[in-house]
This record gives C-alpha cells, sequence and structure tokens, in this order.
C-alpha cells in the first residue's frame, strides 16, 4: 500500500464538503435514536457491497434495484430495532415507502434515495412513525447531525462508531468519512454490519465500486465476533466530487492514495467493531505471516478467529497454544505444523517442531491486556493476512438469550 499523510478529523460522515446528516428518535424502538439520514447535497456516484447470506431483508432488496436503475445517490434512509427481513411482501413495500418519504421530503428523484434497516428480524415496520420521523428529520439535518446519525443506526452496540481523514490529491484536499455499527452476528461475508462512507473526491461509480470492493476485502470481510452471517449488511459509500480534485482514473496513483485511505477508514471502523463485539473485554489480532498466498493466510487467520475454544481462552487470559494451531489445522489449508511458530504480542510461544518456548507468567500478563495480538508464522512463503476478533463471555450469551426483549 502507497505511503500517504492522512490526518484525521472530526465530523465522520459529514466531515467531506456538502453532506448533511441527523438521527432521532421516531418510535421504533422503546427508548433509544433509531432514524438516520445522510444527505449528499449534490448527487453523489454510489457504490455498495451487501451480505451474501441467502436470506435478504427488504432494504438489500430494494438498494440492488436502486443500483440497475442510477449510479447516483443524494440520500440514505436507515433504522434501527427493526430488521425488515424475512417481511414478505410487505417488508419490500415498506422499504419503498421509506424511500418514497424520503424522497418527497428531501425532493429527491425516486431513484437517488437508498435505504438500510437493523434490528429484530420477522418483525413488521412501524410505517406510521416511520414516514412521519423522515419528515421531521428531513428538516434537521445538519452539518453536525454526524454524532446523532450514528447513534440512531446503534443496536446491541455499547458507543457509537465515527472515522474521518483528509488528504492532498494534486491540489485539492480531499476527505473520506464514515460510521459503522456493529456488536453481535458478525462473521466474514459481511455481518450484521451496516457501514455509510462519505467523500467529496471526483471518482466515477465503476472505479468507486472497486476501491470500495477492494477495501472491504480487507476491513469488513476481516472480522467475525460469533461466526453468524447476517440478512442486512452492507457498505455504501458516496462521493459527490465537490472537492474539484482531477477524476480519480483506475490504476492511476491518485487511485492508489484514495484507496489507502478509504482502506485506512474501513479497517479503523472495522476494528471498533470487533472490539465492540458483545460483552466482549479485548480485541484480538491474528496475523498470519509466511503464508504462500494472500488467500492461505486469509484461511488460517479466519479459522483461529472464529474459533470459540481460542476466543474463550484468550479472555481467561489461558496461554492454549494448542488450540490455535489446531484451527489453523482445520483451515483447509496445506501446511506442515511442524514448521509452525506461534507468539502472543512479541513473545515467542512455540517455535519449530514443537519447541515450546512459553514462559506462562508473562503470556498471562500479555492476554489480560484488552489488545491481543496472536502471530503465526508458516514458514511456506512471504505473504500475510490480519483478521480481527474479539474475546468470547459470558454477556454473549446473556445479550443474545434476550436480544427481542
Amino acid at each position: 500500500m502507497i505511503d500517504l499523510a492522512l490526518n484525521e478529523c472530526s465530523g465522520g460522515v459529514t466531515a467531506p464538503q456538502g453532506y448533511l446528516a441527523g438521527g432521532l428518535y421516531s418510535g421504533i424502538r422503546k427508548v433509544k435514536k433509531d432514524l438516520t439520514i445522510i444527505h449528499s447535497t449534490v448527487p453523489a456516484d454510489v457504490a455498495a457491497v451487501f451480505t451474501l447470506n441467502k436470506t435478504q431483508a427488504a432494504p438489500i432488496t430494494v438498494d440492488k434495484l436502486q443500483l440497475q436503475k442510477s449510479h447516483l445517490c443524494s440520500a440514505i434512509v436507515a433504522n434501527s430495532g427493526n430488521a425488515n427481513a424475512c417481511t414478505g411482501e410487505r417488508g419490500l413495500n415498506d422499504a419503498w415507502a421509506m424511500v418514497d418519504a424520503a424522497a418527497e421530503s428531501l425532493n429527491l428523484p425516486r431513484e437517488q434515495v437508498m435505504v438500510s434497516s437493523t434490528g429484530v428480524i420477522g418483525q413488521y415496520m412501524p410505517m406510521d412513525k416511520i414516514a412521519a420521523g423522515i419528515r421531521q428529520l428531513s428538516g434537521q439535518l445538519s452539518r453536525n447531525g454526524n454524532k446523532d446519525a450514528a447513534e440512531a443506526i446503534m443496536t446491541t452496540d455499547t458507543y457509537s462508531k465515527e472515522v474521518a481523514v483528509q488528504f492532498t490529491l494534486g491540489s485539492s484536499v480531499v476527505t473520506i468519512g464514515g460510521m459503522a455499527k456493529g456488536s453481535g452476528m458478525i462473521a466474514p461475508n459481511m455481518a450484521t454490519m451496516l457501514a455509510f462512507l462519505t467523500t467529496d473526491a471526483v471518482i466515477a461509480h465503476p472505479v468507486l465500486q472497486k476501491a470500495l470492493r477492494h477495501a472491504n476485502d480487507r476491513s469488513f470481510n476481516r472480522i467475525t465476533v460469533d461466526g453468524d452471517m447476517s440478512t442486512n449488511d452492507m457498505a455504501m459509500i458516496l462521493a459527490n466530487g465537490t472537492a474539484k480534485n482531477k477524476p480519480i482514473k483506475d490504476h492511476s496513483e491518485e487511485y492508489q492514495m484514495f484507496l489507502a485511505a478509504l482502506e485506512y477508514v474501513m479497517i479503523k471502523l472495522a476494528k471498533m467493531i470487533a472490539r465492540d463485539g458483545e460483552g466482549a473485554t479485548k480485541l484480538i489480532e491474528v496475523l498470519v505471516t509466511g503464508a504462500a498466498s494472500e488467500d492461505e493466510a486469509v484461511c488460517a487467520a479466519r479459522a483461529v478467529a472464529n474459533s470459540n475454544l481460542v476466543k474463550t481462552a484468550v479472555h481467561g487470559a489461558d496461554a492454549n497454544w494448542g488450540r490455535i494451531l489446531a484451527a489453523v489445522g482445520y483451515s483447509g489449508i496445506d501446511f506442515n505444523p511442524d514448521d509452525v511458530e506461534i507468539s502472543f504480542g512479541d513473545m515467542s510461544v512455540l517455535k519449530k517442531n514443537y519447541e515450546v518456548t512459553l514462559d506462562e507468567e508473562k503470556a498471562k500478563h500479555i492476554l489480560s491486556q484488552e489488545n491481543v495480538v496472536i502471530g503465526i508464522h508458516l514458514h511456506r512463503g512471504k505473504q500475510t493476512a490480519r483478521f480481527w476478533t474479539c474475546d468470547l463471555t459470558k454477556e454473549y450469551v446473556h445479550i443474545n438469550a434476550s436480544y427481542r426483549s
């Protein structure tokens, strides 16, 4: 990845020029904010990636149809508290009603509105409340509305997740902002996570789509909390061109710079999601090195990150390296277990030919920290991959035993 000077800034999705946002309580949930709008004041190129779950929520269906009509978007409407999934024809009609309410309230073409939902599956939307909320919120959008917008998409999240960065592209200053939600039902391809990104860069849809897909593969597709894939996941980016940079072309240096900045934002949001896993107390990074290919490294890292035995061991600060090697063993890659080396942070735990170098007391100290790095060297090549997850706790069971209540 290209070396790029990035400056983090405040503002989340409204940090780039030409964006307004807001969030409020509309009555979907019992108490918390539950409705969000992000509005680009000029039509923006849009790109998106969606869950690969065969059971897909109504908003996913609607957004895919919208993208077939137009690659421009001026508003995203999202709600929490109700997934509008497994709701049949009525759910589709409700998702289209959200589109229409936003288009009418913001005076936009219907095809330039995207929708998103998250929450409980199998319940119908209270459309009278949602439509009234959209009308009210449309009149309250502002450059300072990013925090309310980020809070209103939260479900079991314990905090809102926002990032924004600025960098120089030619003679222009370009900004990328983002917000996300996610805490449980998190697994690659993608997860119960929503991510909305904005930029003022000039970048056409095909190039924007390529950049989003590439960055998504190295961020939101590299996190897991519990291995469950949701019905509602999406990551969407708007690019409204108000930075007035020269158009970013594929395979150019400017594209590599934009991609580096986008990947930075998305990885940071992804790590926030993993750290905020339901009941989590630790962020775990699984770093696989010495792989023969990137795909091989990803497969090994994913298996370790998805292992409940590994995650419970880290929660208890138990240096059970055997669980890590076992997970690599069932990952499906071709490797020689005799060659594997394992480390916790900067401490070697296992060397080649099963030479155990574990210092139990030091390992317990390392595994008791809030950020834990598990290193796995395969000694097969030069490729690497990172995956992020969290520890698995009793609180996770408590939260998911009563999710609907």
